[in-house]
């Protein structure tokens, strides 16, 4: 079997406008496609925006065993933002088109797995005569991922299903934003108001009359505390809270002090199937993962579960093909409010396929704790790599626990994600101890 994977890890429907990225965040997002590679298997076809360094291909493929000399890399032009990214235009390139062409004379695609199936995904299958090869084709191809990823049409399905969502609405119009946003701050509850498409919470707001509140899943609190200042944040904000080209803005209830949680699944023509449950950090917004979450009981974990699967049920039945995962929050009061639906291969998805499924082993990972965070300031891929070994903390396969490097942002920020598995969260928090005294020198 061989896999077509594309890492075009920046979509319109995943991050918002494309050319308002900044030069850093389009690396940032080239970085994030390499993480692609997890997926690969012998004999597989990788596209991605630039070839990763040979020290992260070696270390990646070691710990899937996955034989590199098998895989095809593939780099297209580049296209009208540079060579960060994978953008439309850079797979629609006639060259690189016919290079691909060139390397199926001898493979046959079985499966084509993109970050995100949009429509110049779906053309690359056309045009490639693979559409077979590409679950729900059709829907994709008339641009109904972006259905799937709107914030505002999940609130509309999350309803018609009866899933439990936060009180707000969804509107169109400045004058609508300001009433729906004055009767939630009248109510005394705070809000949050989200663009309709974007990810990792910065495309959110949090809204309250006084400054006492943490923000998590959104980069920050704007204080309003009255009518007239209300009237000026939308009229000021309304571009950016609609995406700068006119899109739905959502607004809803705030829940202070909730844990962020999600049920991820894989809609097949057959079934669907859970993939994982997991608990993302936030601090403010999305800084990591920790595989299974931690801060739920069984009973909540089964909710989550039977209301998440509810929820792709109307979304299988519209053709979309794919993972989906189903974040919600964990209120104080213990309520699970759904926040909106992600169908791509999202942060969570390798930890679940391939770091629990592939690395870790089918049985062993029920007996092991992931967690996922970035920021690791490092000078180069190669010297993390270094410190880990000579520290005692890289991963053993042996004894299946310890430290990972699942991306490399040095190119971005001069950083590296890196994932710890142990036995269990008090042991993940000891391996943090010890990564931090191998920082820092000094013990803690």
């Amino acid at each position: 079997m061989t896999t077509l994977i594309v890492g075009n890890s920046r979509t319109e429907e995943m991050v918002g406008d494309l050319t308002t990225l900044s030069p850093d965040d389009l690396v940032s997002g080239g970085c994030g496609a390499q993480r692609m590679l997890w997926y690969a298997r012998d004999g597989d076809i990788l596209v991605l925006p630039w070839l990763p360094e040979t020290a992260y291909l070696n270390y990646v493929t070691a710990l899937t065993g996955t034989r590199l000399a098998t895989l095809t890399l593939v780099v297209p032009p580049p296209g009208f933002l540079g060579g960060d990214i994978l953008t439309p235009d850079r797979l629609a390139d006639e060259g690189f088109r016919d290079e691909l062409r060139t390397v199926l004379t001898t493979r046959r695609i079985d499966q084509v797995l993109a970050v995100y199936t949009d429509t110049a995904i779906a053309e690359l299958a056309t045009v490639l005569d693979i559409e077979p090869a590409l679950p729900g084709h059709r829907f994709s191809a008339q641009g109904g991922d972006a259905l799937v990823n709107s914030k505002a049409a999940f609130r509309a399905m999350a309803a018609g299903t009866g899933v439990s969502i936060a009180p707000g609405t969804v509107v169109t119009r400045p004058e609508q934003a300001e009433a729906a946003i004055n009767a939630l701050l009248g109510q005394g509850y705070p809000v949050m108001v989200k663009q309709e498409f974007h990810g990792g919470g910065f495309g959110n707001e949090i809204l309250a009359t006084t400054d006492a509140l943490r923000p998590a899943g959104a980069p920050q609190v704007v204080v309003l505390p009255d009518g007239p200042a209300v009237t000026d944040y939308v009229t000021q904000r309304w571009t950016w809270l609609t995406g700068g080209r006119g899109h739905r803005l959502v607004v809803e209830r705030y829940f202070a002090d909730s844990v962020t949680i999600y049920a991820e699944f894989v809609i097949t023509d057959e079934e669907i199937e859970l993939l994982g449950v997991g608990e993302i950090l936030m601090e403010p917004v999305a800084v990591g993962e920790i595989v299974p979450a931690q801060s739920i009981d069984p009973q909540v974990r089964d909710r989550l579960v039977v209301a998440g699967r509810r929820l792709c049920e109307p979304i299988r039945g519209l053709g979309y093909r794919g993972n989906l995962s189903t974040d919600a929050i964990l209120t104080p009061e213990g309520e699970i409010v759904f926040s909106e639906t992600n169908g791509r291969i999202t942060g969570s998805t390798h930890l679940h396929a391939v770091i629990g499924a592939r690395v870790v082993g089918a049985n062993h990972r029920d007996h092991r704790v992931i967690m996922e965070r970035g920021g690791w300031q490092a000078a180069s891929f190669t010297g993390a790599l270094e410190q880990l070994t000579a520290a005692g903390l890289a991963y053993d396969p042996a004894t299946r626990t310890g430290i990972i490097l699942t991306s490399c942002h040095v190119p971005a920020d001069d950083t590296v994600v890196y994932c710890v598995v142990a036995e269990d969260l008090a042991a993940v928090r000891e391996y943090q101890r010890r990564l931090a005294a191998l920082l820092t020198g000094v013990s803690v």
